[in-house]
């Protein structure tokens, strides 16, 4: 999603020949860092992998279908096959610019669905590539590093193989997302729907649902690890595998709960899910625009300079379609902005989660209440009272591990003012207190953090996080900035 790369966001300075390199770092005022090991493509191979499996077991499964004469499964099996391949190698082809060069061959491959394939290939013959001979140029990438509280800035040497390793990065990054929310999560809904209908379980079937699952938890993570590297542009941004670990969980839950609550709503009332399913499209497809006109922004202009006005129009329309598609199922982590270079705004609205987050629990609660009244007879030997509460506090968890990973496991969480103990603290007390002001105690979280600081020189922020504010001195004016803060966007 849009001009950024997940893993590592390259800011292209400029060519530094290597006497002004080492007088800067003998000023102490950055670090020298010379990048001779390159990283291998592991997401790379995954989204390949992930494209592959759910491909041939998207057509393995069709041709069952056809062999048992289900025309309504198969047709929209091949759909959901087919829709997000073409749009995976529209986008390879666009970010690769193939058309402006002699690459038949590629091209023909990317005809039969296979661009991802030499995609990777090609990836795989850069990385072993790489070191054996001498780069013929680098350029300089300034970063500042987060490690043991310390905010150390340095230059990154950045070499033409690790650069042509970002851009493959940067692309499957991309499609790895179009493959989650365009293809995946619209395939596992529909292939758990089958399933339920038919009251049996095909393992073909069963293997493409789990395949689908994985891919979108994994569009999903780079969604969030996306969010995180654009707001911090200026930061070395590396998370522990903690950190994706909680990840994990909460995006699986948030989505595995969201779409069996449309599956079991859409077997009791079929035709309304489609109403359910095209408001929420609808919504977030108009929401960016309709900022867009009230801002009375102008579209960017830097997307691609061959484009005219109809052409980026289009361009950012399929780009909020995405965004929509990704906000049916799950918190998107990111808000667009249309008339930014980027596409994505960088301030993060705490007003916005908070709102998405209780309006999607409370819409799961009525789907799953109205499945509960109108259930058919296939369910008299399913316990729907325990299924409906294990799908609500399924859906809790996901929320809480959501506020544990900004507590916690958040790389950047050094770099926030008040962290979710703060924050809910000072909502409860408000509450509690009805209005009346009290002495509060301060808060003896210091890990994380939930609303961003004011930019301040680097010489005034102290490494460890140590000058905490005084909650209990001014309760007044930090209550107030608090709930500033999470109502923003409301």
């Amino acid at each position: 999603m849009c001009e950024v790369s997940v893993e590592e966001q390259e800011r292209e300075i400029s060519d530094i020949d290597p006497q002004e390199r080492s007088s800067v770092a003998e000023n102490g005022v950055l670090l020298v860092v010379n990048h001779g090991r390159v990283h291998a493509p592991l997401s790379v191979v995954l989204a390949t992998a992930l494209y592959c499996a759910e491909l041939v077991t998207a057509a393995v499964l069709c041709s069952m279908y056809h062999k048992t004469d289900d025309v309504t499964w198969m047709s929209l099996t091949i759909v959901f096959m087919l829709l997000p391949a073409v749009l995976i190698q529209l986008a390879l082809t666009f970010i690769h610019r193939d058309l402006g060069r002699d690459r038949p061959l590629v091209l023909f491959l990317h005809l039969l669905l296979l661009g991802p394939v030499i995609r990777c290939f090609e990836a795989l013959v850069v990385y072993f590539k790489a070191g054996k001979k001498e780069e013929p140029y680098v350029t300089i990438s300034r970063k500042i590093s987060l490690k043991k509280g310390q905010k150390t800035p340095m230059e990154l040497e950045i070499g033409q193989s690790e650069r042509n390793l970002a851009t493959h990065r940067n692309a499957f990054k991309r499609t790895a997302v179009i493959q989650a929310f365009l293809g995946s999560t619209p395939q596992l809904t529909l292939q758990l729907y089958a399933t339920i209908q038919e009251k049996y379980i095909l393992p073909t079937r069963l293997a493409l649902m789990i395949i689908t699952l994985i891919s979108i938890i994994y569009g999903a993570l780079v969604c969030s690890v996306l969010a995180i590297q654009i707001r911090y542009d200026d930061y070395k941004v590396r998370l522990r595998p903690v950190a994706y670990l909680c990840m994990i969980v909460w995006r699986g839950l948030e989505i595995a709960t969201r779409v069996t609550a449309l599956v079991l709503f859409s077997t009791a009332l079929t035709h309304w899910v489609i109403l359910v399913g095209m408001a929420n499209l609808l919504f977030f497809f108009f929401l960016p625009w309709v900022e867009f006109w009230a801002r009375k922004g102008s579209l960017t202009e830097n997307i691609e300079k061959n484009f005219s006005k109809l052409g980026t129009t289009v361009v950012l329309c399929m780009f909020t379609l995405l965004y929509a598609c990704i906000n049916v199922f799950c918190w998107s982590a990111v808000q667009l902005d249309l008339s930014h270079r980027e596409l994505i705004e960088r301030k993060q609205h705490w007003g916005r989660l908070a709102i998405y987050y209780c309006g999607r629990f409370v819409e799961n609660f009525l789907l799953i209440t109205l499945w509960y009244f109108f259930k058919s007879d296939f369910f008299e030997y399913v316990c729907a009272p325990l299924l409906c509460v294990q799908l609500l506090v399924g859906y809790s968890l996901a929320v809480l591990f959501m506020l544990l990973f900004y507590q916690f496991c958040h790389p950047c969480r050094r770099l926030f003012k008040y962290n979710v103990h703060d924050c809910l603290h000072c909502v409860c007390c408000r509450k509690g207190s009805g209005g009346r002001r009290g002495r509060v105690p301060p808060s003896y979280s210091t890990a994380a953090t939930m609303v961003l600081a004011p930019e301040e020189p680097l010489e005034l922020l102290d490494s460890q996080n140590s000058h905490q504010p005084n909650v209990s001195g001014q309760l007044g004016e930090q209550e107030t900035a608090i709930l500033e803060d999470i109502m923003e966007a409301a």
